[in-house]
């Protein structure tokens, strides 16, 4: 009995220290700066991303986001240009919530790019206040914000959730964000919405022809067939659409992987069975763009299927999502996110 118990006590001496080692690799630390208008996220002391919420950009957004071999994911461009970075949409930027159709107001395409006598026709969503940050093993942030026009008179008030955590090649955002009514608002079916990521140029598909894309008021955005090797990207989505044929189908999560530094990346979105519109519809563009968007179902369904989301005053509606990064030798595989999204789901 004193060996079994001398030998239970030296093994956990032994793994005690493997564990505070892999605990503290792990730690996430959540670091708030008013001055500047953002909170720092990093992960055993290295930098995972960053909220960031000037009034100076049209919307509140995390960026940069890295995997964890420390490459970042998100292209550079109009926040922190990086060589090689496309131009187009300069509304794209880092990972953002929006949508391009609420009461009229174009929320999803505002940008410094906009004249100033037609930024009447767009939204803008304001960062309130920080409410709570947290760090250990989960990190958190919770924000209050408001959807106005451009007299800032309020259409929807915003109280979003991140929690942040990270294995040893893995790191995950969660993003719970609950919409509140202060106003009938209506969100008419509409291409452009409302969880979007813009990826690093490597993890892009490779563009092989030259496209043009018209946004509702006309707005022409020129994509041109690209030759650049290092543009490696896939989709595959859980109902087995690949490629470009991942745009615009369902699928309760949608994987983009491909080459960036010396390793795999795979970036798997989740959608939440109680979010409006689930499964989702995947607007993934092949020039970057990677984005979950569950009320624009008209122009996905060919006309088939109409939603024409609203929410009464005072009512309220909640978003779900989880945003998976790994990185390594072999992709994210299907089994281990369809973990994550048991684990997410219950």
């Amino acid at each position: 009995m004193y060996k079994h118990h001398h030998l239970v006590i030296t093994l956990f001496i032994i793994t005690l220290p493997c564990l505070l080692t892999a605990q503290s690799r792990n730690q996430v630390i959540v670091k708030d700066d008013p001055a500047q208008k953002r909170v720092n996220i990093t992960v055993g002391g290295k930098p995972f991303t960053e909220f960031i919420y000037t009034d100076t950009i049209e919307k509140p957004f995390l960026y940069p986001i890295y995997a964890p071999n420390g490459q970042t994911i998100t292209r550079g461009f109009p926040w922190n240009p990086q060589p090689n970075d496309p131009t187009d949409h300069p509304h794209h930027i880092g990972l953002w919530f929006n949508y391009e159709k609420v009461n009229g107001l174009d929320f999803w395409n505002n940008s410094y790019a906009i004249a100033a006598d037609k930024k009447k026709q767009y939204g803008w969503i304001r960062t309130q206040k920080i409410v709570e940050t947290a760090n250990g093993q989960q990190g958190k942030i919770v924000y209050l914000a408001d959807w106005t026009d451009q007299q800032k008179n309020i259409l929807l008030q915003e109280k979003t959730t991140f929690i942040f955590s990270a294995g040893n090649n893995t790191r995950v955002i969660d993003k719970i964000t609950e919409l509140t009514a202060v106003q009938n608002v209506n969100f008419p079916d509409a291409k452009d919405g409302m969880l979007g990521l813009r990826v690093a140029h490597e993890l892009q598909l490779p563009v092989n022809e030259t496209k043009e894309y018209k946004d509702d008021k006309g707005n022409i955005t020129k994509i041109t067939a690209s030759k650049d090797p290092s543009e490696t990207g896939n989709y595959l989505t859980s109902a087995g659409k690949e490629g470009d044929a991942a745009w615009g189908t369902r699928g309760n999560w949608c994987m983009l992987y491909g080459k960036k530094g010396n390793d795999l990346i795979s970036i798997a979105i989740i959608d939440h069975p109680q979010n409006p519109g689930y499964p989702t519809y995947w607007h993934a563009r092949n020039y970057g763009l990677f984005a979950a968007n569950p009320l624009g179902q008209k122009i996905f369904s060919e006309g088939k299927e109409n939603l024409n989301f609203k929410l009464a005053k005072g009512q309220s509606a909640t978003f779900r999502y989880r945003i998976v990064i790994s990185s390594g030798k072999e992709r994210l595989a299907n089994t281990a996110i369809d973990q994550y999204v048991s684990d997410f789901t219950k």
